[in-house]
């Protein structure tokens, strides 16, 4: 019996200590992915401590002019960096499911007007971060993503039979577990509603990922009470506001200044006007100074995307040569938008017309595709009719406006309508700033230079 004793008594030992092995395994593993990481972000060879001590250091050596307003957001960000240190929203045993897990730290939501900082001391914090379990990414292509899941889920369930009934699939909180399998902390540039399709699913998707650990620092133009502002059926919008609200940190950053129109160093003239002398030869012969540089031969380009063809006229390697109405005028969205920007490092975009609110659906695909080429340092030579800051306005002509056949099918009054966004071009209007502080900061050297994937390796 003692022996007996003994014999389970040395297996359990020797089952704990095998336990406690691959445990110790695990643990260094994980660290080792984790120095990985932070290393690849470049924060080892900066030699920083973290987001709050680069800033410093680049207003040291003069990189950066110091702005009391950034520095004070970059206090709150080096903070929950420091508290994200060692924080996972993984359980760590299947136990741990059935026990009360560590209350996340709160998000943050920077808003604040075009320029001032916001998307650079995102990024600063999100470099400093140390974990594997982090994604940044642009609003637009988040939510293009979770569409995505949602129809695959829905494809993947079994069909309904015939005469049955069943309860509807939702596929949302799976979609929020899948996101926070993946990530534990998100991070948003140009956190923006405009799509009603985005609206009606924004609450039961953040709730679902707050629940499961996920952190989100996001930026803005707009305050959160603003969001979707004057949208369609807002009201199934407003309560996604209080849930953000309580899971993530309001700050303002907002100096005044939009450092993106300081004066830089130009690129060279990368803006032209239709009425210059022989523009179109001039933008020529850009076109064939840089696609001489390719290997490759100029020829339309077909690109696939969501099982679609979209054909692009004109282009050679990494460069491509379009107009306005390729890229604008045709029912083209963000995803279009996002594969151009894999494929090319330089577009140019010809003839952009005035865009008045008859134009509103075209000036919205403009804008989604300059936020696009920004977010992936994507180069830009322009010809349009009108300056870059005269280019969006409002008139008052709507006689031949297309809103009135949406307004019909609606079964809105002119007078109900007239107050909603989708048809006073209010959103298009307050999100052409950004667009033309973006494509201001894109004409500049330090711009283009980054832009060059040349001498990189291609996607």
């Amino acid at each position: 019996m003692a022996n007996l004793w003994s014999s389970s008594t040395t297996l359990s030992r020797l089952s704990a200590s095998i336990n406690c092995f691959f445990l110790l395994l695990k643990v260094c593993n994980v660290h080792k992915k984790t120095q990985q990481a932070v290393e690849e972000s470049g924060v080892s060879a900066a030699g920083y401590s973290g987001p709050l001590d680069h800033y410093n250091g680049l207003i040291r050596d003069g990189s950066l002019r110091e702005d009391e307003h950034q520095k004070a957001v970059l206090l709150t960000l080096d903070q929950l960096h420091k508290t994200l240190r060692g924080y996972s929203n993984t359980p760590t045993s299947i136990f741990s499911k059935f026990f009360t897990q560590p209350k996340p730290p709160k998000g943050l939501y920077i808003f604040g007007d075009v320029g001032t900082g916001k998307t650079m001391v995102m990024d600063m914090f999100y470099s400093y971060v140390e974990t594997e379990k982090k994604k940044r990414v642009h609003f637009h292509g988040f939510m293009l993503d979770v569409h995505k899941r949602i129809h695959r889920l829905k494809q993947s369930m079994p069909k309904r039979k015939a005469g049955k009934m069943a309860k509807s699939y939702d596929p949302i909180a799976p979609v929020a577990e899948e996101i926070s399998e993946e990530a534990c902390l998100l991070c948003f540039d140009e956190f923006q509603v405009t799509d009603i399709a985005d609206a009606m699913i924004l609450k039961q998707l953040f709730e679902n990922l707050f629940l499961n650990g996920v952190v989100v620092v996001a930026t803005s133009n707009r305050p959160p009470e603003d969001l979707y502002k004057n949208g369609l059926q807002r009201v199934n919008f407003v309560p996604f506001i209080a849930v953000l609200q309580k899971f993530c940190q309001t700050l303002r950053l907002d100096s005044g200044i939009d450092y993106r129109k300081r004066n830089r160093p130009s690129a060279g003239k990368l803006y032209f006007l239709s009425s210059e002398p022989d523009v179109e030869a001039t933008l020529d012969k850009m076109f064939d100074e840089l696609a001489f540089k390719q290997n490759d031969i100029t020829r339309p380009r077909v690109m696939n995307v969501l099982n679609r063809k979209v054909r692009l006229n004109k282009a050679c390697g990494t460069i491509a040569d379009c107009t306005f109405e390729e890229l604008c005028d045709r029912p083209l969205g963000a995803s279009d938008y996002l594969e151009m920007s894999r494929l090319f490092d330089t577009i140019f975009i010809r003839h952009i017309p005035l865009l008045t609110l008859n134009k509103k659906t075209q000036a919205r695909r403009l804008i989604t595709l300059v936020d696009a080429l920004y977010d992936h340092k994507v180069r830009v030579v322009i010809l349009a009719d009108h300056p870059l800051e005269d280019i969006f306005v409002q008139d008052g002509d709507h006689s031949h406006d297309e809103s009135h056949i949406l307004m019909d099918d609606l079964g809105l009054k002119r007078e109900e309508a007239s107050g909603l966004s989708i048809f006073s071009g209010e959103e298009e209007r307050f999100a052409f700033q950004r667009t033309v502080s973006r494509l201001t900061e894109m004409q500049t050297e330090e711009y283009w230079v980054e832009g060059d994937r040349s001498s990189k390796s291609k996607v």
